[in-house]
């Protein structure tokens, strides 16, 4: 034992394996090297990061249970039912996504289109605009939705559409002709906020055209945290709608164009008669408490469809109030 100028013990430095003086770098009798405390230390705050953003928080966990409930199905759930399963999911959510794509079109022109005409010499323009805005409006969601897929379907059957991809667009755009309302509002309450303080004047006092106000300073520099969070909430409406819009459709119309023609979604598979006894068979579990373990192999294809819908509408909706709360929108 060495000591200090002052008495101090010092304590011998362990040799690592190479024969270099170490401070106990090397743990473990398997010889497991310890990460460096930099490296301890980021991602210490790494993950209290990825803690208090809920939104990103939530995001990881739903793509992480996705993969985990994909890698289960690949073990255990018969080929044909695994690819619908896979399908059905795609088309879902690409059907989610084009929604986004058109109701960010369609609000932004609604928004600005209706703002300029108001406010412009074209009044007899902005009444019809505002009273087509309202009559959508006035339309219960899920009733005008059912009644373009019924469209949809006429179409189908008589040829006119034969495509997937024509199909799952007009899917996609019929939703969203029910859902950008909530764009347009958005815009135009953004606008009118901005239009009171006293920036919007002196911008025009300087010569700033109008267009470039609205557009870039209001909606791109002042509103893209709010339009993303209002685009994360259509996302999770639009999965529900559309999984509810396409359980009544093959459950209640034409059983052959819905069953053939129509893509498959986690909607039309829910209401398939194999998921609707795997669905069954948890009723069955409560008074057989002995038969859980069952249903994550006999009855996979039902329980997992159940589960990607609603647990997948259960993190949209955390990720949106995480987002909210984080930009204290």
């Amino acid at each position: 034992m060495k000591t200090g100028k002052r008495g101090q013990v010092k304590s011998p430095r362990r040799k690592d394996a190479g024969g270099k003086m170490g401070r106990g770098s090397v743990s473990g009798a398997a010889g497991s090297i310890a990460l460096p405390f930099s490296w301890q230390m980021r991602l210490s705050r790494w993950l209290m990061s990825i803690y208090h953003r809920k939104d990103v928080l939530w995001l990881l966990i739903w793509v992480g249970s996705l993969l985990l409930v994909w890698g289960w199905d690949a073990l255990f759930l018969n080929h044909p039912a695994f690819q619908k399963v896979q399908t059905g999911f795609f088309h879902t959510f690409v059907i989610a996504a084009l929604v986004i794509v058109l109701s960010a079109v369609f609000g932004w022109l609604g928004g600005v289109g209706i703002y300029f005409l108001e406010n412009g010499s074209r009044k007899p323009f902005y009444l019809t605009a505002t009273f087509l805005l309202n009559l959508i409006r006035s339309i219960p969601q899920i009733v005008g939705i059912l009644i373009g897929y019924v469209l949809i379907t006429l179409g189908i059957q008589t040829g006119a559409i034969r495509s997937t991809g024509a199909i799952i667009f007009l899917m996609a755009a019929t939703i969203s002709l029910f859902v950008f309302p909530e764009v347009v509002d958005l815009i135009r309450d953004r606008i009118r906020y901005f239009k009171t303080l006293d920036f919007y004047n002196a911008m025009m006092v300087c010569g700033i055209s109008e267009w470039r106000i609205v557009n870039r300073e209001i909606l791109w520099k002042n509103s893209l945290a709010h339009l993303f969070n209002k685009l994360i909430a259509i996302f999770g409406v639009t999965v529900f709608l559309q999984c509810s819009i396409d359980f009544i459709i093959s459950v209640g119309l034409s059983t052959e164009v819905s069953s053939v023609n129509l893509p498959v979604t986690l909607g039309s598979l829910l209401a398939k008669i194999d998921s609707k006894q795997d669905i069954l068979a948890i009723g069955h579990t409560l008074m057989n408490p002995g038969y859980v373990s069952n249903l994550f192999f006999e009855h996979l294809q039902g329980i997992t469809v159940a589960f990607l819908i609603v647990f997948s509408l259960l993190c949209i909706y955390k990720i949106s109030n995480g987002f909210a709360k984080r930009y204290e929108l």
